[in-house]
């Protein structure tokens, strides 16, 4: 199971705006172009992130987003929510009808249990993390590489191996 783009690249565009909060509104041609996202694509995104009231828009001249609220208060489980990204590890989608998803009566799998309590562990960790943390995270990068200004251009994989036990 992966987040789609649209959830990374709304996490992406959230931190970028983080980041400038207090400079006055950030628009979204300059996220497009620090961050390599269509604007297009952002522009559907910050919609329904205004709609769920993470960011505001100032018209006019000058204009742009804002964050609505404190990153502090707003958590990557909200900005993924609201773009309405699905975090349900299950084949079901949460119907419990695993082995006939086209038929209404269809019968749980083995695993629905497993996959379900993945979503719920999920959303919590997403819920626990704050967009400041992840603009914290960017600043702290940032003082360790100074040279380094350009924002997002790091990856990180974390791939866990278990040793197998021999048969």
């Amino acid at each position: 199971m992966r987040l789609t783009t649209k959830g990374r690249f709304a996490v992406t565009a959230m931190i970028d705006l983080a980041l400038r909060h207090g400079n006055g509104p950030v628009t979204l041609s300059a996220i497009s172009e620090r961050q390599e996202i269509s604007l297009s694509y952002l522009e559907q995104l910050f919609g329904k992130l205004r709609r769920h009231q993470i960011v505001e828009s100032v018209r006019g001249p000058g204009g742009g987003y804002n964050l609505a609220r404190k990153a502090g208060d707003v958590s990557v489980a909200d900005i993924i929510i609201a773009v309405d990204e699905p975090l349900d590890a299950t084949q079901c989608g949460g119907k419990e009808n695993c082995h006939s998803v086209t038929h209404p009566g269809g019968t749980r799998c083995m695993t629905h249990d497993l996959w379900s309590t993945l979503n719920e562990k999920m959303v919590e960790y997403l819920d626990s993390v704050s967009l400041q943390d992840l603009v914290d995270q960017q600043h702290q990068k940032e003082q360790k590489q100074p040279e380094h200004r350009t924002l997002g251009t790091e990856q990180s994989v974390v791939v866990m191996h278990r040793p197998h036990a021999a048969v």
